[in-house]
């Protein structure tokens, strides 16, 4: 089974996570095909917009895989493997066209990161955001720009303390979600999108949004090197060994005192 499908509807591509058995978690696998499947929509030109989603009902995605915790810990290959996948982030920018986060059920931890990395996010009504981490012992570090942007600072901060969970309603009334509709009405939402932003020059598009990115980007950009160094020192507490490792065995945590 492909874990990422790639399909061209006529100029807009669509690009699926697709492991619904799992949640649409985000193994390091699945991130790299997301990043091949973004470099064959930006070589497309005949592309104008990309909507990403997850397979099934449940969820966009609930974020990373955390069976692969092991390799993630790793101090010999972890930093370059994560340094690759976090990559992610900066490609969905320098795209050059216009994407949207097509979200029913779930967008958690990574998941909510990968969606706030759209330009846009169409959600179900019963579509939930949230950033769970500190719960296993971790800190959603390489979603910090992305949900600052979205929300600004202090509430950016409340979320990733408490882990609490965003419904769509709420989203929507603090800017993180573009639009709210029922399931039925998802994909005709995400079409009247599309042909707004058809209306547009490409050229126009793909220079006037790499700009904004830029702008944006000035003075942050140099904080993302930091979230990532600060991100190798998380996964090596025990703290977050035994976060996960409750996490996996369906468990209160430990913490050490």
């Amino acid at each position: 089974m492909n874990l990422v499908t790639y399909e061209a509807r006529g100029d807009v591509a669509w690009v699926t996570v697709n492991r619904p058995e799992r949640r649409n978690a985000l193994s390091a696998e699945v991130v790299n095909l997301l990043r091949d499947a973004l470099g064959r929509a930006k070589a497309d030109c005949e592309i104008r917009a990309v909507v990403l989603t997850g397979a099934g009902d449940r969820s966009f995605s609930a974020g990373g895989d955390l069976s692969e915790f092991r390799e993630i810990v790793d101090p010999l290959t972890a930093p370059r493997e994560r340094g690759e996948s976090n990559l992610i982030f900066k490609e969905l920018q320098e795209l050059g066209k216009p994407t949207i986060a097509r979200v029913c059920g779930l967008a958690l931890a990574g998941g909510f990161g990968l969606a706030l990395g759209c330009d846009f996010i169409i959600a179900t009504d019963d579509a939930e955001f949230g950033l769970p981490e500190v719960r296993v012992g971790l800190w959603p570090y390489m979603v910090t720009e992305s949900l600052v942007r979205a929300v600004g600072p202090r509430v950016a901060l409340q979320l990733m303390l408490t882990g609490r969970r965003l419904g769509a309603a709420e989203g929507l009334r603090l800017g993180v979600i573009y639009e709210v509709t029922c399931r039925d009405e998802i994909d005709a939402a995400i079409g009247r999108l599309v042909d707004q932003l058809r209306a547009a020059s490409p050229r126009a598009t793909e220079l006037g949004r790499t700009s904004f990115y830029q702008a944006i980007d000035a003075g942050p950009a140099a904080s993302l090197a930091m979230l990532e160094h600060a991100l190798t020192l998380n996964l090596a507490l025990p703290d977050a060994r035994e976060g996960v490792t409750a996490f996996l065995e369906r468990r209160p945590p430990r913490w050490a005192t």
